[in-house]
């Protein structure tokens, strides 16, 4: 097997098959990109909606909690699929990119609303009471009361969220989106032993999720020191 590996080695760090890689990696992390961000943003807009009081903000609510239970709770690759196939029965032709950046982004809200719910939550209620007697409105007591103390809770799932994400998007192959997965079962189609390609492949999803992980590990300690004292 080594011996191989070792004759295949030459061939497949050609220059064409180096660029695919890089190119399918650079789609993995605009993927995840584009999830996380806009699943950020997404998902603290369904909070602040949850968060809204009186009967006319009711059906909001109401619409906000079953498109975070429904997509907490459907597989990403039916979600997936989903989407790909409403887009096909709409007429809409558009790339295949561009129906997996939907998908990541509904899933990515889904389950950073739910994040950044527990983060809020894990303020104390007097906080929020405080708030209020000093007249401020939802938004500015998110913004200068919850957040600044939310944070740390937020962070750590987060980040975890996040590169178990990066992996999640392997899922986009499955409808034709040329990333990382994609590339490697082109690769192997080509010859390539699946040990070689697969190996590749593995070090590169390493090479992405690593530091994103270490950057939530320190921002975990920056921004909660008492949690994390150094002798």
């Amino acid at each position: 097997m080594l011996e191989r590996l070792a004759q295949e080695l030459p061939g497949f760090l050609g220059y064409y098959n180096v660029i695919f890689v890089a190119q399918a990696a650079l789609t993995t992390l605009a993927l995840s990109a584009i999830g996380c961000l806009i699943g950020t943003v997404m998902g603290l807009a369904l909070v602040l909606v949850r968060l809204m009081r009186g009967r006319l903000w009711a059906p909001l609510r109401w619409i906000a909690i079953l498109f975070i239970e429904f997509f907490r709770r459907v597989p990403f690759l039916v979600t997936l699929m989903l989407a790909f196939f409403a887009f096909q029965l709409s007429g809409a032709d558009l790339p295949l990119f561009v129906v997996a950046a939907v998908s990541v982004c509904l899933i990515g809200s889904a389950f950073l609303a739910e994040i950044i719910r527990a983060g809020f939550e894990s303020v104390h209620r007097n906080q929020w009471d405080a708030a209020a007697a000093m007249n401020f409105g939802l938004l500015d007591t998110v913004r200068y009361v919850v957040l600044p103390q939310a944070w740390r809770v937020i962070l750590p799932p987060a980040f975890g969220f996040f590169v178990l994400f990066i992996k999640d998007t392997a899922l986009a192959s499955q409808i034709g989106v040329v990333e990382l997965t994609f590339a490697a079962k082109v690769l192997n189609n080509k010859g390539f032993s699946a040990a070689l390609v697969f190996g590749t492949i593995l070090v590169v999803y390493f090479a992405i999720s690593y530091p994103l992980a270490r950057l939530g590990a320190h921002l975990e300690v920056r921004l909660a020191p008492s949690r994390h004292r150094r002798p």
